[in-house]
């Protein structure tokens, strides 16, 4: 047997005799698969088990998976609907595929996330919130938004049993609160009283004979009870007790006083509240009835009314006004005055500074805090002496400054068109709204508790607490009773986000700040919770952005969907998660028209002594990505920051070496986007470019004046239109329609290189407006694009397809890939440098047409490196990257290790954040951060290189790292059991 890379398997995969033919029954068949570049392919996937696909990228995984058995699903699910859904039938293109048996229902969990919505949340999303608000509606315990008390509706019975729990013997009295009535009504109230027979009343705490003269007038009683009976506590009053208090309740109404008193009568020792109604007992604050809804930031009976249920609310914020503090006023840090120029203006603006005693050459965060407030909001009653320009002449004028605040909230009450009111908006911020803090509640909501937390209290604890808080939540009584299933079902969602490894994340996070694959992994854990079975689950690489040691359980977690019986199909690089499939699928033996064979299918065990396999030979450690011989100096510069705070980093101080490969790691949520993101790359944006951008909050940067740019390289599309494609974004395009527009028939026709371009009209087809594609709203289901039935896809009318470069057509050039192109171009340099960059990254298989829409992130996110690379370097660049690993086979990875040491060899910066073990090995220095996720994370629990790094204790990443660094070997564990 050959090595393999992390250690033996955690699961056995289940017994499969590879000998043995899968019967149709118990498979899923496919014949001649001939979607995109899949080459007439047929095999049988087993049902109910866990497989994987596998392979380089673009060698067809997505296209089987995805565009072919997902697909066909849909399609067929289509089919089944109503007559209005069918006859868009004819719109949705079926898979070019001759047969396909034995399909389930398919449901696809992909790495694209469209949660746009700011209402939606973990909670809504996974749906645990929505038990959540029927736990609160059904055993919440009201309290009075005003004192705080709790306010409680009982019956007659549940009254009578808490007062007779007190000790036998016990003085009391029953007592009806009255309600405060006009002076003038007093008499009359205490003869009415008189002749309903009640003998007894209290007044102001009081108690007097109604037979008796009382004087009400002077002063006038804050509070009148009717003693409505007198007793002595045991067993036989019981049904007396019961009798008056229903009569007390019935006089004021639903609410009682039992008052436990010594030999005289006004010395009261106890007081009980009862109320039959949900209101307070002090302040009179009574509630509704509750319900689910009362809780739905999403309905008007739970929204906060000032916020409308989103939590947040824009107003102006100094630190959108001022978004760079490193500026002086003279250089602009004021963003509303950054193109202010005039004299008057400088006058105003020295004025204003010398009458406060401040330099306009002092970098804004060096002002004191009173200046700051008198630039925001005003000096107030204050007079300030300014300059006035009156007929040539100047002088001065007192009069108080307005502020910058105030004046933009005139401006924007004043706006008149939306373009007025989007300019002013920019230099606002979301802010928790002040009303709710951020719950998105209405006040009486808010109130209602479960052991004494709120709705928003739970919702803001993490999973891990929340767990933790519901393992040990059993309330008594019928609270007990309706809680219990509840409950269950509350913790069995809870624990399925904790393994899929989620347990850093809170319910009330909105659903659009998570990442692809944290938005992967909760569909993920909501379909486990849905409990379905016989259904046919396709994941696209659901390992992406989760850390070694949180991989165990989200493999737990795809066997157990598996062994509901259901069948999973995953898209997957990840080692751990092929070695325990079941079935693995190896697609190759190439990229783009070089892939689409099915090149090994069967056990892990079998794939790793197949020498087609490329996958089986990185796996069984005949091919790898070496550790370099030498790691490149740390002492040759550093950019420091001092007290990084934003989010979960607790105020920490972290140095990135210069002309080195960084790799920054750490588990999920423990702040590495925070850190690289959010701070480090905005602040070299706004000191570099003098931008004003907000950065995350630190204290200190130094260094930058060590590098010249920063570029960051991310995994957004390249373009949000199927107009936008690689040719296009790396600049090929425009030589490329150069040259259609000097062959001879265009020269002849006249055309030039605007007729050869899909953007403007004259060339492309008008049909679909140079898309190639249609839109088609399905209302109730998603929107779904098809070919141009006029281009068929091709986007130029046909003058502009009869010029040709080459045999080739426009149409037909967008359709090949970068490697044909690189042929056809290579005696054209302008064309072929940036060709050759792309294929440098790996990415020689994609046409040079393909639509952005259609592209991964890891695609993307290459390109984006490829157009970099392809422009004249200047050294000292600083290049961040955020997994930029993500769909990429190990094979791809070595391409892609080589193009970033290939920029840090050329004196320029890399930082990198990353899980993939390949690539952190081969960095020059890794700082790793957590060291759990959320609250527990933030902190730098090592900095160094790989090999430091594998001797901190308290590193996750480290424990993981030493396998692969082990005598300088990646593969150096035996691969047993297999």
């Amino acid at each position: 047997m050959h090595p393999k890379a992390t250690g033996r398997f955690n699961h056995e995969p289940r017994t499969v005799n590879p000998t043995e033919s899968v019967t149709t029954i118990n498979a899923i068949t496919i014949e001649g698969a001939r979607q995109h570049n899949l080459k007439n392919i047929s095999l049988r996937l087993p049902r109910n088990q866990l497989v994987v696909i596998t392979g380089l990228s673009g060698s067809g995984k997505s296209t089987l998976a995805f565009d072919t058995l997902y697909a066909e699903g849909q399609r067929r699910y289509v089919e089944s609907l109503s007559t209005y859904a069918r006859q868009f039938l004819e719109r949705l293109e079926k898979p070019d595929v001759d047969l396909i048996e034995g399909l389930s229902p398919a449901i696809a969990i992909e790495q694209k996330t469209a949660i746009h919505n700011p209402r939606s949340t973990v909670g809504t999303v996974t749906e645990i919130y929505d038990f959540i608000r029927l736990l609160y509606a059904r055993t919440g315990i009201a309290h009075c938004y005003q004192c705080g008390e709790p306010i409680l509706a009982q019956t007659i019975d549940e009254m009578v049993k808490a007062v007779m729990k007190r000790p036998g013997g016990s003085r009391l009295m029953v007592l009806a609160p009255l309600s405060k009535e006009p002076a003038g009504s007093y008499p009359g109230l205490l003869k009415r009283l008189r002749k309903d027979g009640f003998a007894r009343v209290r007044i102001d705490g009081k108690i007097h004979a109604l037979e008796s003269a009382i004087d009400l007038s002077n002063p006038l009683p804050e509070r009148i009870d009717v003693v409505v009976d007198r007793l002595i506590l045991n067993p036989r009053v019981r049904n007396r007790l019961a009798d008056s208090m229903e009569l007390a309740i019935a006089r004021s109404e639903g609410q009682v006083e039992v008052a436990f008193v010594g030999q005289r009568m006004e010395a009261v020792t106890e007081a009980l509240f009862f109320s039959e109604n949900a209101a307070c007992k002090r302040c009179g604050v009574s509630y509704p009835e509750l319900s689910p809804a009362s809780f739905s930031f999403n309905s008007p009976h739970g929204a906060c009314p000032h916020c409308n249920g989103l939590g947040t609310i824009k107003r102006f914020s100094p630190l959108q006004i001022v978004p760079n503090p490193e500026l002086s006023l003279r250089e602009g840090a004021i963003s509303v005055w950054a193109h202010r120029r005039s004299v008057a203006f400088w006058d105003f603006l020295e004025d204003l500074t010398a009458f406060y005693g401040v330099d306009i050459y002092t970098p804004y965060r060096d002002f004191t805090e009173t200046f700051k407030t008198v630039l925001m909001h005003g000096s107030g009653d204050r007079p300030i002496p300014f300059t006035i320009h009156e007929n040539g002449r100047m002088k001065k004028r007192l009069k108080p400054f307005e502020g910058i605040i105030p004046y933009l909230q005139q401006q924007y009450a004043e706006a008149v068109t939306s373009a007025e009111k989007k300019n002013l908006s920019d230099y606002m911020a979301e802010s928790p709204c002040t009303h709710c803090q951020g719950s998105r509640l209405r006040k009486e909501s808010r109130h209602i508790k479960i052991d004494g937390k709120s709705v928003g209290d739970l919702t803001a604890q993490s999973i891990t607490d929340l767990q933790r808080f519901f393992n040990v939540y059993r309330p008594d009584g019928k609270r007990g009773v309706i809680s219990e299933k509840i409950i269950k079902e509350i913790a069995a969602r809870l624990a399925f986000l904790n393994d899929v490894g989620l347990s850093y994340l809170t319910l009330d996070r909105p659903a659009h700040t998570l990442s692809g694959g944290e938005s992967q992994r909760i569909r993920l854990a909501t379909q486990i919770g849905a409990k379905l079975t016989g259904v046919l689950y396709v994941l696209d690489e659901p390992s992406i952005g989760l850390h070694q040691r949180d991989n165990q359980r989200l493999l737990d977690t795809l066997m157990n969907m598996r062994d509901m019986g259901n069948s999973v199909l995953v898209v997957e690089h990840d080692e751990n998660t092929i070695l325990a499939a079941d079935h693995v699928v190896d697609m190759g033996p190439g990229a783009g028209i070089d892939g689409g064979h099915v090149v090994f299918q069967g056990t892990a065990a079998m794939m790793l002594e197949d020498d087609r396999s490329l996958t089986g030979k990185y796996l069984s450690g005949r091919l790898q990505i070496d550790v370099p011989a030498r790691r490149r100096p740390a002492d040759q510069g550093e950019i420091r920051i001092v007290g990084a705070s934003q989010n979960n980093l607790k105020k920490i101080d972290v140095s990135f070496p210069t002309a080195v490969f960084t790799c920054v790691t750490g588990v999920s949520g423990s702040g590495k986007s925070s850190l690289v993101l959010e701070t480090l790359y905005r602040a070299a944006v706004r000191s570099l470019q003098q931008l004003n951008l907000q950065a995350g909050h630190y204290e200190q940067i130094t260094g930058l004046e060590k590098i010249n740019k920063v570029i960051d390289i991310d995994q957004s599309a390249i373009g949000k239109t199927p107009r936008s494609n690689p040719g296009t974004y790396t600049g090929m395009f425009t030589p490329i329609r150069d040259l259609f527009s000097r062959t001879p028939e265009a020269r002849m026709r006249g055309y030039k290189p605007g007729r050869f371009s899909f953007n403007i009209r004259g060339g492309r087809c008008e049909a679909c407006e140079g898309d190639g594609i249609i839109r088609i709203e399905m209302h109730f289901l998603p929107d779904i694009y098809v070919p141009c039935d006029i281009c068929k896809g091709k986007r130029y009318n046909r003058e502009t397809l009869e010029i040709r470069y080459k045999g080739k057509n426009i149409a037909e050039l967008l359709d090949m890939t970068v490697d044909q192109c690189l042929a056809m171009f290579q005696n054209i340099d302008v064309i072929r440098s940036k060709l050759q960059t792309l294929v440098d990254v790996g990415l020689g298989y994609v046409p040079i047409g393909q639509s952005a829409t259609t592209l991964s992130g890891g695609e993307a996110q290459r390109i984006k490196l490829a157009r970099e690379l392809s422009k004249r370097g200047t050294g000292n660049t600083l290049y961040i990257l955020d997994e930029p690993t993500t769909g990429l086979h190990p094979d791809d990875i070595r391409k892609l290790l080589g193009v970033l040491n290939r920029l840090v060899d050329a004196g320029n910066t890399v930082v990198v954040i990353e899980h993939n073990l390949d690539v952190i090995k081969t960095a020059d220095y890794v700082i790793d951060l957590g060291p759990e996720g959320g609250e527990a994370g933030g902190v730098v629990v090592a900095a160094g290189t790989p090999e430091t790094i594998c001797e901190v204790k308290e590193s996750h990443t480290g424990r993981y790292l030493k396998k692969v660094l082990r005598s300088g070997a990646e593969f150096s564990v035996i691969v047993s059991g297999l």
